[in-house]
């Protein structure tokens, strides 16, 4: 594991191939073995606070995801102590070129950091994954809509799979009161896998 993380912190396949002006990969800290079957999260890439912090879920987002976490019963300070975390793409995309928010990594980018995730779906073997946003879903659910999949999980042999919106103040997903039950569906079904898997 550590090896890998090492591979990532000096990927730039992205810079090199033009799709990144300079790359710098955010990657987990180094989980103890306590962690492996534990609990992983996949957002979509890292904000630029994460980037500046070198922090995965750094900035805002980071929070409310912590406080999900706790409204499932999780205690303070799990996100960035307990879990480990990853996304679908290591480095800041930047700014989207039109409107509010980041760039979107292209199919191109995503299919170069692929196969580091799979890598660590591999050896860290989690129990329970939480797909954070609508990309992290699709990479793993395929085409679907938030409307259809949240408050639902997937569940298979040896692994568990929650997607959950995503947490920016920039989604306006949750400004729908029935997307919020969704969401309290969701965080329920978490509770549920907490107790009974022991995360």
């Amino acid at each position: 594991m550590k090896r890998l993380q090492e591979t990532l912190r000096l990927c730039r396949r992205c810079q090199d191939q033009g799709y990144l002006e300079q790359a710098l990969p955010v990657v987990s800290p180094v989980p103890h073995e306590g962690l492996i079957g534990g609990l992983m999260v996949i957002g979509q890439a890292p904000g630029l606070r994460s980037q500046q912090r070198g922090i995965p879920f750094g900035g805002p987002g980071g929070r409310i995801l912590q406080s999900w976490l706790e409204q499932a019963g999780f205690p303070p300070g799990y996100l960035h102590q307990r879990a480990y975390l990853s996304s679908l793409t290591r480095c800041y995309p930047g700014p989207a070129p039109h409107g509010q928010g980041d760039r979107r990594p292209s199919p191109q980018e995503l299919a170069l950091c692929r196969p580091f995730l799979e890598a660590e779906l591999r050896l860290l073997r989690p129990r329970a994954v939480l797909l954070v946003g609508v990309m992290a879903i699709e990479a793993f659910w395929g085409k679907v809509k938030l409307e259809e999949i949240i408050g639902t999980g997937r569940i298979e042999e040896t692994r568990r799979w929650l997607p959950l919106p995503h947490p920016s103040g920039i989604s306006r997903w949750l400004n729908v009161p029935r997307h919020r039950e969704q969401l309290q569906r969701a965080l329920t079904l978490l509770a549920d896998w907490r107790r009974e898997l022991g995360l």
